[in-house]
């Protein structure tokens, strides 16, 4: 059952991505599992959102399972290897099917949806030696009749097949159609829905990766990961270097997982963005609500200092927040005692959400580098469940009340609240 939290959630994405496009692509395998019907309902309510909707899907599932059915072997299922004459009659046979059964799917939710010829392809050619046959790559995208379409409120439905000028049909990749479609409608997400809750190292699923992160590991771990992650994994960081702002690896058997996916700052999968999408930054009198809603639960287990919004917005000058997706999920004060060359590091809080990621580490280092700008040459901060939190991370020493400036001490003594005392010299 949908909250109240989760409403208020989606309706403050919703004025940043009405028409704008959402390039959604479907592994075969997740258009026969039956959470299908539930994508398409999500995908009914984008629309409803004035959230513009092109579908791209895989055929490769279905490319193996009709091999089996009629005796044939294939010889390659996705698209990127030799695709031999039998393989891209198989090929014809499962993408048509599996286009109509999502056009029937957009039908049962009051949705049109429409297939047309919009990918102009060429052969691949000779690979290393090797002649791909009917293996394609996409030359261009018809971008006129997808547009076409989406001005009409139809659901466009592109399986991974190309015509050439010759009338000539190519096998593609369906990870590789995705790029070029989402690329060449400017398309502000891309979401692959696959088998897998996103990209793994080890037991370890990678929430957010900037494309140098996702090259890094191609490059150095790329044995670490499965094969499709790999390939889903190298295309996110090819959109993403293509313009995608944001580009999700979620796993399309989770019921509602799209909508929690682009609908929240935390999700579910895997997503490969521009380092715009997280951002520290000097905060603002708007941003005053945020931080005081962020730092209660804080308050409310004695970890922080009480503060009023009124006094934050009165200091407002003195706080930095951590941005995701234009979100604040995280805040520091850094109050400057200048004549001593001291500052206090107050208020880090990070939201529940977004523990475990770094962030807290991130906004002390802002902190720091902020004080050293301004010639600060001792850090302080006070702690009541914290303390090895700043030993640890942040290199801060245990210290006596004796090392605060006297306004700061007064304070302090005045509050009863006996805090551990931690410094650093920058």
């Amino acid at each position: 059952m949908l909250r109240l939290t989760d409403l208020r959630e989606i309706l403050r994405y919703v004025p940043r991505f009405r028409e704008k496009v959402f390039v959604i692509a479907i592994d075969g395998a997740i258009v026969e599992d039956e959470n299908i019907q539930n994508i398409l309902l999500d995908i009914a309510l984008l629309r409803s959102l004035r959230i513009e909707v092109a579908l791209v899907h895989g055929a490769g599932h279905q490319i193996r399972r009709l091999a089996e059915q009629t005796g044939q072997t294939p010889s390659n299922v996705d698209g990127t290897g030799v695709t031999d004459s039998v393989t891209l009659q198989l090929a014809l046979t499962a993408a048509n099917r599996i286009t109509h059964e999502l056009l029937e799917g957009l039908a049962a939710n009051d949705l049109r949806g429409a297939y047309g010829n919009a990918l102009v392809a060429h052969p691949a050619g000779i690979l290393q030696g090797v002649d791909h046959m009917f293996t394609g790559r996409v030359e261009r995208v018809d971008t006129v009749l997808l547009r076409a379409l989406l001005e009409q409120d139809i659901v466009p439905v592109i399986p991974p097949l190309g015509c050439d000028g010759e009338g000539h049909t190519y096998r593609l990749n369906s990870d590789a159609v995705a790029v070029e479609v989402a690329g060449a409608l400017r398309a502000v997400k891309l979401v692959y829905l696959t088998t897998q809750a996103g990209i793994h190292l080890g037991p370890e699923l990678l929430r957010q990766l900037t494309v140098e992160e996702a090259e890094e590991i191609l490059k150095k771990r790329r044995d670490e990961l499965a094969p499709s992650a790999v390939s889903k994994l190298n295309y996110a960081m090819r959109a993403a270097r293509g313009g995608v702002p944001r580009v999700h690896i979620i796993d399309g058997r989770v019921e509602e997982g799209l909508l929690a996916e682009v609908f929240s700052n935390e999700g579910i999968g895997t997503l490969v963005h521009a380092n715009e999408y997280q951002a520290l930054r000097r905060a603002q009198k708007k941003d005053g609500r945020a931080i005081y809603n962020l730092i209660q639960s804080g308050i409310e287990n004695d970890e922080l200092l009480k503060r009023t919004r009124s006094e934050i917005e009165r200091q407002i000058e003195d706080y930095y927040v951590f941005e995701i997706d234009r979100n604040p999920v995280g805040c520091v004060a850094l109050h400057r005692y200048p004549e001593r060359k001291q500052a206090e590091m107050a208020c880090v809080c990070v939201d529940p959400k977004h523990e475990n990621q770094g962030v807290g580490a991130k906004l002390m280092q802002y902190a720091e580098a902020q004080a050293r700008e301004d010639g600060i040459t001792q850090m302080f901060c006070l702690s009541t469940q914290a303390v090895n939190y700043f030993v640890q991370k942040g290199g801060y020493q245990l210290a006596t009340p004796e090392a605060l400036p006297p306004s700061r001490r007064e304070r302090y003594e005045r509050s009863g609240r006996r805090s551990q005392v931690l410094t650093k010299l920058l």
